[in-house]
């Protein structure tokens, strides 16, 4: 608190919080504005039913905030881009131009950045024509209950399709100006407003439902677990590094010792986010293939949509559990040998005369790095998977909540780990610049 009242204090870093809080409203308002062609009072009347049986797009409605559910104009939500992020970043493996614009600095990053928005609009085209699509034959909410007008023809299709991927494209440029112009960084701000606004409701839910008891045990539960979320995320193995005497010019410069900071969740959320993604894609297809096919749509006893498909889309089947933990600890490994590269790392302390006391430089180096990485994953994926399962094992405890029945509920899970974790990271970059503006450097 102490760091946020100083920062009101200094005049350019209160501005930037006024419009980062400016574009969060813009962005909340919004949500709210449905679609041309949707028949808003209908989604109002079922609201609760909707919530039930959608379990496809629960993690694109948690991080829209319920955009999705009234079919607004930011239904598609924030999820395009962080989609393309992650492809992009994924390439840079595989394609040797889009490594060498990652080696080239600011003006590679740049070019990434483009390529990262031009995916964003063919993703955001392509998910709001699956949503309208479905929408359309009564399939994106739940069998047969209908979320358009009945005068909605093709034309009016057309522009819910351009005018959602239009609040797509708008919410990643009001991203982008949070993170220029603002605190923090605009897209993980924009998700955790969407989350934020979840909360009030959810916990009126759960004290209708459950009573004062198991509303205060959920309260106490959710402090618990940000205490834990924040002891993880600040958690850092130092490995110490050392740099000998060397001579830059004329001048000889001392040797220094520092360390070397690695996370324990050096994966972050994206494990999550592709855990969640791959399990919804076979319930996706298997919807537009019965929507599109009348005799598949009418033969639906058959052993995919009993085995397969009813695991899906029951969260709380200790199936889908295990399954969705294993995914989250098989991609916390993969991404991070994706992202880090433990090899890079020790060719760049050999170069500036860095070594680990008691290792060699080079390859021994680069095998220990891996090793403690490998050891840190171990403790960070399976961390990671169970925050990610907290809510499917809280709806067999019985907590329901107007979300729960998606595993998407706001008070545990996805949720709690993206709030904590943004959070901490803003106030961070609000530390560092009060640090920055007080300054009074040597003269002074």
């Amino acid at each position: 608190m102490s760091a946020i009242v100083s920062a009101f204090k200094n005049v350019d870093l209160r501005k930037k919080i006024i419009f980062t809080i400016a574009l969060v409203i813009l962005y909340r308002i919004g949500a709210q504005i449905p679609t041309p062609g949707v028949d808003y009072a209908r989604i109002t009347q079922q609201i609760s039913d909707l919530t039930e049986q959608s379990a496809v797009y629960s993690l694109i409605n948690l991080f829209s905030g319920g955009a999705l559910l009234q079919l607004s104009i930011f239904a598609v939500g924030i999820m395009p881009y962080i989609t393309a992020s992650i492809i992009i970043q994924l390439l840079t493996v595989v394609i040797p131009k889009f490594e060498q614009l990652k080696k080239e600095g600011q003006s590679g990053q740049a070019k990434m950045t483009e390529y990262t928005r031009y995916l964003t609009v063919a993703l955001a085209l392509l998910q709001s024509s699956g949503i309208v699509a479905l929408a359309d034959r009564q399939q994106l909410l739940g069998q047969g209950i209908p979320v358009l007008k009945d005068n909605v023809g093709v034309f009016g299709l057309v522009v819910m399709v351009l005018i959602m991927t239009s609040g797509a494209v708008l919410l990643m440029w009001m991203g982008e100006l949070i993170t220029d112009r603002g605190v923090g960084n605009g897209m993980s701000l924009l998700i955790t407003a969407g989350i934020a606004t979840m909360l009030p409701a959810e916990g009126a839910t759960i004290l209708s439902s459950g009573g004062g008891f198991k509303f205060g045990a959920v309260i106490v539960g959710v402090l618990i677990l940000v205490v834990g979320v924040v002891f993880i995320e600040q958690g850092q193995r130092r490995i110490p590094v050392q740099y000998a005497k060397r001579m830059i010019g004329r001048r000889q410069y001392g040797e220094t010792s520092t360390y070397l900071p690695l996370k324990v969740n050096q994966a972050g959320v994206i494990p999550v986010i592709f855990a969640s993604s791959l399990l919804t894609v076979p319930i996706l297809i298997t919807q537009i293939i019965q929507s599109n096919d009348s005799a598949a749509a009418q033969n639906q006893d058959n052993w995919w949509n009993r085995t397969v498909i009813s695991v899906l889309t029951d969260p709380s089947n200790w199936a889908y559990i295990v399954v969705y933990l294993l995914l989250i600890i098989f991609f916390s490994f993969f991404y991070v040998s994706v992202q880090y590269d433990p090899y890079d790392q020790a060719d760049n302390m050999k170069k500036y005369g860095g070594f680990i006391p008691g290792i060699r430089p080079g390859r021994p180096t680069a095998e220990y790095l891996g090793y403690v990485m490998n050891r840190l994953l171990v403790v960070g994926s399976i961390y990671l998977g169970l925050i990610a399962i907290l809510p499917n094992i809280l709806i067999n405890m019985g907590v329901q909540t107007s979300a729960s029945a998606n595993g998407s509920m706001p008070f545990g899970g996805t949720a709690i780990l993206i709030l904590v974790s943004v959070a901490l990271t803003t106030l961070k970059q609000i530390e560092s610049q009060v640090m920055q503006a007080n300054y009074e450097g040597f003269l002074k």
